[in-house]
């Protein structure tokens, strides 16, 4: 009888454009200060792609890393996978396809899928389920966004919160359990849809004179009542999920949350008992990343030597839709 295959983290890896914005510099923008957006959202700065930066180049820098690291072939990815909100165009082609193009990887799958700041637990679960099942080997995923593209810039509520990069992993097969993405769970509630949107320029409201007048291209966000939602998901999908898996919080290496807000991070990382040790917290260099946030946070803890091969991960994200999801996995690059 064959042994069971699980998926399995590989590699990890990010890219983050070069030009720092910070909260001195948005100042001059809109009606804010340094102090104002520490105390509310802990973040100092965040990146912003160049003109000529796409959400593609950004995903295509980070997938190569990646694919480095996990120490195998480009004729051995057998799909591109990426989670985003802000793709290279409004619906086609995928932002995966210019990717998997600019790799070099042809006739395999590419498809993008939008769950906003969550989209990199769905892409995971994905890429699981595919491991699994038999029907690939190893599977590219990437969180990406250009979010500067799709921010209003004369709405401090806003403008202030997020920033653009790129995360990317390797996920492959192991027959050791041990070493496997152990669960991942995913959830959505549609009621809440308009705490946190992008309105304009879909079949509902199409781009029009009227539409971009109104703005509607942007985002859009009903802070204090996604805020109040967001603390309370996020630390009741941790507890689910360590309970169906029967671990305690003290088996888990590092927690990784979204990175939307520190005061946010730091509410989940308290009411679950995390000690600040085991928590990581980018969101004061790059601010929210949405799709992109939780493997740049995994990439930055796996740079300074706090990842290594057997580190157990526990991951936990919640964003527009509303979406939400965690996973626990164990680390198995090098």
């Amino acid at each position: 009888m064959d042994k069971p295959i699980y998926a399995t983290l590989n590699s990890i890896s990010a890219y983050v454009p070069s030009k720092v914005i910070t909260n001195e510099d948005l100042s001059k923008i809109v009606e804010t200060s340094d102090e104002w957006i520490t105390k509310r959202t802990g973040i100092k700065e965040r990146r912003f792609a160049a003109n000529n930066e796409a959400t593609s180049d950004l995903a295509t820098k980070a997938a190569k890393v990646a694919i480095e690291r996990a120490k195998i072939d480009i004729e051995s990815i057998d799909a591109v996978i990426v989670a985003t909100i802000s793709p290279d165009f409004f619906c086609m082609p995928s932002t995966a396809c210019v990717v998997a193009n600019n790799l070099g990887i042809i006739n395999k799958p590419a498809f993008d899928i939008s769950a906003a700041c969550s989209g990199f637990i769905y892409i995971l679960s994905l890429a699981k389920a595919f491991i699994e099942s038999k029907t690939y080997r190893n599977i590219l995923i990437i969180g990406a966004e250009k979010l500067s593209s799709i921010l209003d810039m004369q709405d401090r509520s806003t403008c202030v919160l997020f920033g653009d990069g790129a995360g990317a992993a390797i996920i492959g097969t192991t027959q050791d359990k041990d070493l496997s993405v152990l669960d991942v769970q995913c959830a959505s509630n549609g009621q809440y849809q308009d705490l946190l949107m992008t309105p304009g320029c879909g079949s509902r409201y199409p781009a029009s004179i009227e539409v971009l007048q109104e703005r509607l291209q942007f985002m859009k966000m009903k802070g204090n009542e996604t805020f109040k939602i967001a603390v309370k998901t996020l630390t009741k999908d941790v507890i689910e999920i360590l309970k169906k898996n029967h671990l305690s919080k003290e088996e888990i290496d590092f927690f990784i949350p979204h990175q939307a807000n520190l005061r946010i991070i730091s509410a989940v990382g308290e009411a679950l008992g995390f000690s600040s040790e085991k928590v990581a917290i980018i969101v004061q260099k790059y601010g929210n990343t949405s799709a992109a946030s939780i493997p740049m946070a995994m990439n930055d803890l796996y740079e300074s030597g706090q990842i290594k091969q057997g580190s157990k991960l526990l991951l936990d994200a919640f964003g527009g839709g509303l979406t939400w999801g965690s996973a626990i996995l164990t680390f198995n690059g090098q």
